[in-house]
């Protein structure tokens, strides 16, 4: 089968597409043909051997994030060939023809969904899932800023936050991307590049501050988001390309709370809930990943570039 293959930490061009053999599912396990692979950031980490959590052993295949058909199970399992579904993790990489996954990492996909949007559900939606309700424990009738809505992560905080009764401020930097924060769930979107953007979204609550800010570029907008916050408001950062600068009295007075988001740490019994509330929204309608592009696998690198672009729209994907 063909992947996409990591031999040498590097820039997107390490990304090579090899012959390899096909995995064979053992007890416990799921071979998984991989019709859509979905592309996060956090792989352009681990491909430059930069990623703070663990850089893979070498030669590596990138991607958690895939949406198939069951292939073959080995001794164990319950799922059946043919059967559609999509991966929280995999065992040898999800940017290949095929994947090989431990039966826990693989989950029914609703008919409503198609693979491609199927392969923007993990990473994106659980991410979004854990940092509104898990972390931030947002109720309805609160207010909820997506700091970068119009990406993948953001897309799925906007729509979960709109099905759950939050009122919902989104912000992206140009036209294109503030029309689709609209259309994916928002009731306000403001442009965070224009002048006064924080004063704007201020006069959006009253005056009163935003309950909870899901952050996706904490080193550019923690120090401010701070200063935004209602009391007892929440920050859950998301993404952060570096260090920052912040005043934590901004913290004391508000009786306010930091809080990270690491999808990897998610105890077994949060990730069900996360599952469970996934797909009865995707089969319901209330969610629907946004995909901004689907490229061949051997696009592989230029999926790598794209996905680190200021003003992504979307989920990237890669079909075999």
């Amino acid at each position: 089968m063909k992947a996409i293959r990591v031999s040498a930490f590097g820039g997107p061009e390490v990304l090579e597409v090899r012959e390899v053999p096909d995995p064979r599912p053992q007890a416990g396990e799921v071979l998984v043909r991989v019709r859509a692979a979905g592309v996060n950031p956090y792989d352009t980490y681990m491909r430059a051997g930069t990623y703070a959590s663990g850089n893979p052993p070498l030669p590596w295949t990138p991607g958690s994030d895939a949406a198939g058909t069951v292939e073959a199970v080995g001794a164990g399992v319950e799922l059946k060939p043919g059967q559609r579904v999509y991966t929280a993790g995999t065992i040898t990489g999800a940017y290949a023809e095929k994947a090989l996954c431990k039966a826990s990492q693989v989950h029914p996909l609703p008919d409503a969904a198609s693979f491609a949007q199927g392969a923007g559900v993990w990473v994106p939606y659980a991410t979004a899932y854990r940092s509104l309700f898990q972390l931030a424990h947002a109720r309805p009738g609160e207010t909820v800023l997506v700091h970068g809505a119009s990406g993948g992560v953001g897309v799925a905080a906007l729509q979960l936050a709109r099905a759950a009764g939050l009122v919902v401020i989104g912000t992206a930097g140009s036209d294109a991307g503030l029309s689709a924060v609209l259309m994916e769930g928002a009731h306000h979107a403001v442009n965070h590049r224009s002048e006064g953007y924080r004063t704007k979204i201020q006069g959006l609550t009253g005056g009163a501050g935003v309950d909870v800010i899901v952050e996706m570029l904490a080193n550019v907008n923690l120090a401010h988001d701070l200063a935004m916050l209602a009391h007892r408001g929440r920050v859950v950062v998301v993404g952060s390309r570096g260090p920052i600068e912040i005043n934590p009295r901004e913290i004391m007075s508000r009786e306010a709370a930091v809080l990270g988001v690491l999808l990897w740490r998610v105890p077994d019994r949060d990730a069900a809930e996360i599952h469970a509330a996934l797909q009865a929204g995707l089969a319901n309608g209330a969610l629907r990943p946004l995909v901004g592009a689907e490229l061949p696998l051997a696009s592989a690198p230029e999926a790598h570039r794209r996905v680190m672009e200021p003003g992504a729209r979307g989920k990237i994907v890669l079909v075999p």
